[in-house]
């Protein structure tokens, strides 16, 4: 009688939802803007051993993409609101930032980690619409996912601690995963950012961002996952969430799939990750034209889901975006806001060869400042014979 309270208080806790990959935006949190998974931090593996085992669970159903329960959506496949394109363009061997959104009521605090699976013909049977992986399917991708992670220890520089939740000798007692602060101090996850409530969209409580910095394999892709993982300590729960994310060489080439299961939706992410990538230049995607402009309009455009009277800015270390002075910074337009696509852009002309850093803010009515959360983002404004440039980005 003891064990079967004790487990069904377990599954009492598993309700309170909990936390998804929010920076590259996951499949499931691009559904949630959507407006089609009413809650996104919901994409739960349960009841499963998730600690002190990082690795012992089979995902079954749940794939290394997630399934979410409560609205039946299996995001080991393509759908409308997900997986036709990739969202974001990485160079293999960067360092890039990367954040996940965790719900005020369900941090069950232990250790996260990032996955690329380079094997493309597996990662192939996640991406072709209309196609259900079988479980055997899901379970050979999550051990590719598995052998790909993406180390805390890889990147030079960055704090890798050991989970304070975890004892040597246990299996849990590694530093290449990332780790939450101790759960019984009561800083959990929300201790890797400390960042303000609702600095990331959930739906039942709020949430809070979680950052890291990972290292992108040198490996090539014009439409791969990115996988996010986290083993809960306090209950028998595992997250799993996907971004659809491109990765190029250094020289900025995408090779073509190497499945021969491309489909039309396939050629087309390859069309627009180019395009994406081009319009987000650098420093290092000067031309070779005779005479440059002096001058670049660039459009910063900004998915930032707000609410009624509030105001996104851009402040950073240049006079046109106010020296750091909030009061000076430009306000960004949300004329073309939706619900599915909550878009803050504006654009602002600025001399070419410029370097600076900023970051959007969120302005209450009054007058109440909330930075992103993260490092300050860092733009070279191009030097070409092309007058405009756009920064596609969304809230960290």
């Amino acid at each position: 009688m003891r064990s079967s309270l004790v487990q069904l208080l377990s599954f009492a806790v598993g309700i309170h939802a909990h936390g998804y990959l929010s920076s590259p935006m996951s499949r499931t949190g691009l559904n949630a803007q959507a407006g089609a998974d009413t809650c996104p931090e919901c994409t739960i593996l349960e009841p499963v051993t998730a600690w002190p085992d990082l690795d012992s669970a089979q995902v079954g159903r749940s794939g290394p993409c997630g399934y979410n329960a409560r609205v039946s959506v299996d995001y080991n496949q393509p759908g409308p609101n997900w997986g036709s394109q990739p969202v974001i363009t990485y160079t293999g061997g960067s360092t890039v930032d990367v954040q996940w959104c965790l719900d005020n009521n369900g941090d069950h605090g232990g250790m996260f980690t990032y996955r690329i699976c380079q094997d493309q013909a597996l990662v192939d049977k996640l991406l072709t619409p209309g196609y259900l992986p079988t479980d055997a399917e899901k379970q050979a991708a999550e051990d590719c996912f598995r052998a790909g992670e993406l180390k805390c220890t890889d990147v030079v520089g960055q704090t890798c601690d050991y989970n304070p939740d975890c004892q040597e000798g246990q299996a849990c007692w590694r530093n290449d995963w990332f780790t939450c602060k101790g759960f019984n101090d009561g800083a959990k996850c929300r201790g890797v950012d400390n960042a303000p409530l609702n600095s990331c969209y959930t739906s039942i409580a709020g949430g809070y961002t979680v950052s890291s910095k990972i290292k992108i394999p040198n490996y090539v892709s014009n439409h791969t996952l990115l996988s996010f993982k986290w083993n809960s300590y306090q209950t028998p729960q595992i997250y799993l969430t996907c971004a659809d994310i491109a990765i190029t060489g250094s020289g900025g080439s995408v090779p073509p799939t190497s499945s021969k299961a491309v489909t039309s939706s396939t050629k087309a992410a390859t069309s627009s990750t180019r395009t994406t990538s081009s319009t987000v230049p650098s420093s290092a995607a000067s031309s070779a034209c005779a005479t440059p402009v002096p001058t670049v309009a660039v459009t910063f455009n900004s998915k930032t889901t707000t609410s009624f009277g509030q105001t996104i800015k851009i402040a950073g270390s240049i006079s046109q975006l106010g020296s750091w002075d909030t009061a000076n910074a430009p306000a960004l337009s949300a004329s073309q806001y939706t619900a599915s696509n909550p878009l803050w852009t504006t654009t602002i002309n600025l001399p070419a060869g410029t370097s600076f850093e900023y970051k959007f803010i969120k302005v209450e009515s009054s007058g109440a400042v909330t930075y992103e959360s993260g490092a300050n983002r860092a733009y070279t404004v191009p030097k070409s014979c092309s007058s405009a440039a756009t920064v596609d980005t969304q809230w960290k």
